[in-house]
């Protein structure tokens, strides 16, 4: 994220985040891959077997929710600060990117004759991970919670290891007397949560 990210109300975070060169690439992509669909929904392209029209639409489908994730996990990366849930929403966004030209590939071999606008998502594509791969360099591994999954530990940190949290000791007097009480259902919290609603 960046300097002094903390200070700025949600309007300034959402415009710093929209002049991020990656996001900005992310939304190409987007606009791109808008232009590409419909451009494969007008070509008429002759199906040689059962089901291969069908299986066309699904990679327009596919196209269209993988350059929408990518925008969308961008803007999810930045809103945290955590490492795991930054390498989390990064590697959502690479396999995303990765299936665009997976995607691309398929519609070509289902007949999309017209390649430029193929060859132009694999060049923005690699234009992306390029940024991406900087970007990912940002991320403070130091800044973490023990991902209990083993996925997104920082260097020489295990998932099992002791977390030093769990030392901070309890101290009862700083809950109310009724929070130990049995007959306490934490109703008064309950009815503070609706007074608020209301």
């Amino acid at each position: 994220m960046f300097e002094d990210d903390d200070d700025l109300d949600p309007i300034e975070r959402h415009n710093r985040l929209r002049q991020m060169p990656i996001f900005l690439k992310a939304e190409e992509i987007l606009q791109l891959v808008h232009h590409l669909v419909k451009s494969v929904e007008n070509s008429d392209i002759k199906f040689r077997r059962d089901g291969e029209k069908e299986m066309l639409e699904q990679y327009l489908d596919y196209l269209m929710e993988n350059s929408m994730i990518i925008p969308a996990k961008i803007a999810g990366a930045e809103g945290v600060e955590i490492y795991d849930l930054k390498m989390e929403n990064a590697t959502i966004i690479r396999k995303a990117a990765r299936e665009l030209i997976t995607d691309a590939r398929g519609i070509q071999m289902l007949g999309f004759k017209d390649t430029e606008y193929l060859d132009l998502l694999r060049k923005e594509v690699e234009e992306f991970r390029i940024l991406f791969a900087e970007w990912v360099k940002t991320f403070d591994p130091w800044d973490y919670i023990i991902d209990r999954w083993g996925l997104f530990n920082p260097p020489g940190i295990n998932y099992d290891d002791h977390d030093p949290d769990d030392d901070i000791p309890f101290d009862p007097n700083n809950f109310p007397e009724e929070f130990f009480d049995d007959d306490y259902e934490g109703d008064s919290f309950d009815e503070d949560m609706d007074d608020e609603e209301d």
